[in-house]
């Protein structure tokens, strides 16, 4: 049975609240992630915060994370799915702050992300990675401080991402992957992973080639069943996805189709 994750702090520069909102597709629940500066003791100082998903329109857990992340300087947003946007503008309202998104119709007193900008509060330097593909606005974050990597809904803490096409495409997710990669080289030692479900891992750049990996399996299965006389996307999942829990088949549904289109293309 996998250990379920409930959140909590997890660093010096890092604290999550947990969600109280599982399911198939959220797992233990969507990671609203808090970032603030440590003191020189390693304590969380006193300085303003940045959040990262404030998550559902779930005041009980908006109210948690504030009491953990006020004063806030700003709530990000990963990418535009409700579990963890919809949220965002009473969280917005409770903190007095403002929200920033890749979509800027999802954006509250303030311009939208741009990949490559260094976002910097009190202390806290957060590099925006621009990472579509499970949806077209997908980012993530990376806290080189910290060594750790917000990965959103890109890179998972358990299983793997569903690309959700027609939002999302395999060619820009296999390429973000990459970026991650490579955005994880470039720091010194083992970088963290932080997801926006499931629980923080180890090493995050070993959990990316196994995505990538993945990847490549699921792409040989698929032209496996289009050899083998497969004509729809139902058809591949019914033969590909034969030992995944068909509640799940929706969404390997979703993955198909992109796997599907990307094939067409390439």
């Amino acid at each position: 049975m996998t250990e379920r994750f409930d959140g909590g702090v997890v660093s010096e520069w890092a604290s999550c609240v947990r969600e109280d909102n599982p399911g198939h597709m959220t797992l233990d629940g969507t990671n609203t992630w808090i970032l603030r500066a440590p003191d020189e003791q390693g304590r969380a100082s006193g300085a303003r915060s940045i959040v990262v998903d404030p998550g559902e329109l779930d005041e009980p857990h908006l109210r948690r994370v504030l009491e953990m992340a006020a004063p806030v300087a700003v709530v990000l947003l990963t990418h535009r799915h409700h579990d963890h946007t919809e949220g965002a503008e009473r969280f917005a309202e409770l903190a007095a702050a403002p929200v920033r998104a890749v979509d800027p119709a999802l954006c509250l007193d303030a311009d939208p992300l741009v990949d490559g900008e260094t976002i910097e509060v009190d202390g806290v330097r957060l590099e925006v990675l621009a990472s579509p593909g499970h949806t077209t606005d997908s980012v993530s974050f990376l806290l080189r401080d910290d060594a750790a990597l917000l990965s959103g809904d890109t890179v998972l803490g358990r299983g793997t991402t569903v690309v959700a096409h027609p939002d999302g495409a395999l060619g820009p997710y296999l390429d973000s992957l990459r970026t991650l990669r490579a955005a994880v080289d470039s720091v010194e030692g083992t970088v963290r992973l932080y997801p926006g479900h499931g629980p923080v891992l180890a090493d995050a750049g070993a959990v990316i080639d196994g995505y990538l990996a993945h990847r490549e399996e699921r792409l040989t299965q698929v032209r496996e069943a289009l050899d083998a006389g497969a004509e729809s996307a139902d058809d591949v999942v019914r033969t590909v996805y034969a030992d995944v829990d068909p509640i799940l088949w929706p969404a390997a549904t979703l993955s198909v189709r992109a796997q599907l289109e990307y094939l067409r293309t390439t």
